[in-house]
């Protein structure tokens, strides 16, 4: 059985009417990371730009698909993966660190994967690999992060589940928050999560202020700098 959620749905509903950027704004006033960690870089792209913001915990695992396993089963028999996403609350969303070099020679998640990680509580996926199918992917309202699209899965293959990894040089360990839309994915540290949304409003409402006056016949670069010290 899965573990308690550690915030209530209110709380995740509240940080999904939030867009990741205000998220990321944020987390800064809290100083609990340098500015230029807890996201993934321009290499991991979000597949379906116009869904809403994906707040989840992340279910993390390695990934190979250029040459076939080593050892073990092949993709279609892993029930000591899909077993161990259920120990992760939900709702939740698998990260695979593709390891092979260069990353995204196969695709693990497609339509079918998809369905499954659906039906075991995954909201989304995000990884440096490939994905594909990406019609009948979008029809489940599942969304994608990833470095590429590819036409096959190749050997994809699962390996050290439940490993800390890194995509798109953020990196993530099991259980980790995210917060994911159209500008991109990020953790959020889970001892202020809950705060994020109230304060990403105070922000976003300083920035109108400057927005405003921006676009205002009271502007110049004197009342501008009045104007940006009231920025929070």
């Amino acid at each position: 059985m899965a573990a308690e959620p550690l915030l209530t749905k209110e709380n995740i509903e509240a940080l999904r009417r939030v867009d990741t950027c205000m998220v990321s704004n944020a987390i800064e006033t809290f100083g609990a990371r340098l500015r230029n960690t807890g996201y993934a870089d321009a290499s991991i792209r979000c597949i379906f730009d116009d869904a809403a913001p994906m707040v989840g915990y992340a279910v993390t695992a390695r990934l190979r698909s250029g040459e076939p396993p080593m050892v073990g089963r092949s993709f279609h028999d892993r029930a000591d993966f899909w077993n161990s996403i259920l120990q992760i609350p939900a709702p939740r969303i698998l990260v695979l660190e593709d390891m092979d070099k260069p990353a995204g020679r196969g695709a693990f998640v497609g339509d079918m994967h998809a369905a499954i990680l659906g039906a075991l509580g995954c909201i989304g996926y995000v990884t440096n690999g490939a994905v594909r199918d990406l019609p009948a992917v979008r029809a489940m309202n599942f969304q994608l992060f990833a470095g590429s699209v590819a036409v096959s899965h190749a050997y994809a293959h699962i390996f050290e589940i439940g490993a800390p990894v890194r995509v798109g040089g953020m990196e993530v360990r099991p259980g980790d928050l995210l917060h994911g839309d159209r500008h991109g994915v990020l953790t959020v540290p889970i001892q202020f999560a809950a705060r994020v949304p109230g304060v990403a409003q105070e922000l976003r409402r300083s920035e109108e202020k400057v927005i405003e006056f921006c676009g205002s016949s009271q502007f110049s670069v004197s009342k501008l700098s009045e104007v940006m010290n009231t920025v929070r």
